[in-house]
């Protein structure tokens, strides 16, 4: 009996540890490893951050999603992308063949973007137009065949639209479309020691 209470004072403390570590993970936050350079030069290929899934999702957010049935070409079901929060529920989207974003109509300062260059990256398309004309969420759903169409300009009600901030690169909503709620795992957010963590973080636009 003696051997039994013994084993039992050190098994319940890590079952109980193992049980609300897994709770925290499932309902808290969970650990992500950047795979690829789409959002160089804020977060590098093979960089581990942290998404939060309590956090409120805005503008400028950097996010975790589920990228399985989304991209067409992403055939893993594990898949999960981490992108920027471009354009909210109700939001109208522009990009200039300058490399300008408008949201709502007001230019939005890309500060985040280490250059010009990546600005102006962000109208290169598949379609060669865009880099003459530049893009609206209504021309990217019409050339670029979203599952979720867009007329109006402006991301449905329970959408986001998400893009990389290594534009020239980032395979994102411009290719495939506009994010679901449902997909959303976690807000990302960077550790103190991480480079450029103020553009990670509570970034506003």
């Amino acid at each position: 009996m003696k051997t039994f209470k013994s084993i039992m004072s050190w098994v319940l403390p890590i079952a109980v540890g193992l049980i609300l570590a897994l709770l925290i993970r499932q309902f808290w936050f969970t650990m992500v490893k950047v795979d690829g350079t789409s959002m160089q030069p804020n977060l590098q290929d093979n960089e581990r951050v942290v998404a939060f899934k309590t956090s409120q999702i805005k503008a400028g957010s950097v996010v975790v999603f589920d990228a399985y049935g989304l991209d067409p070409d992403q055939t893993a079901k594990n898949a999960v992308y981490v992108k920027r929060v471009i354009g909210m529920p109700g939001d109208s989207v522009r990009y200039t063949s300058s490399g300008k974003l408008y949201v709502n109509n007001k230019l939005v300062k890309q500060t985040y973007l280490k250059n010009s260059y990546q600005q102006t990256t962000g109208s290169f398309m598949a379609n060669k137009h865009s880099q003459v004309t530049g893009w609206t969420l209504d021309s990217l759903s019409h050339d670029q065949g979203w599952q979720k169409g867009v007329t109006t300009n402006k991301v449905p009600k329970g959408y986001y639209f998400v893009m990389g901030d290594h534009r020239s690169v980032s395979n994102d909503s411009r290719y495939w479309g506009l994010v679901p709620k449902s997909k959303m795992i976690g807000v990302v957010k960077a550790w103190p020691w991480q480079n450029r963590k103020q553009y990670i973080n509570n970034f506003q636009p």
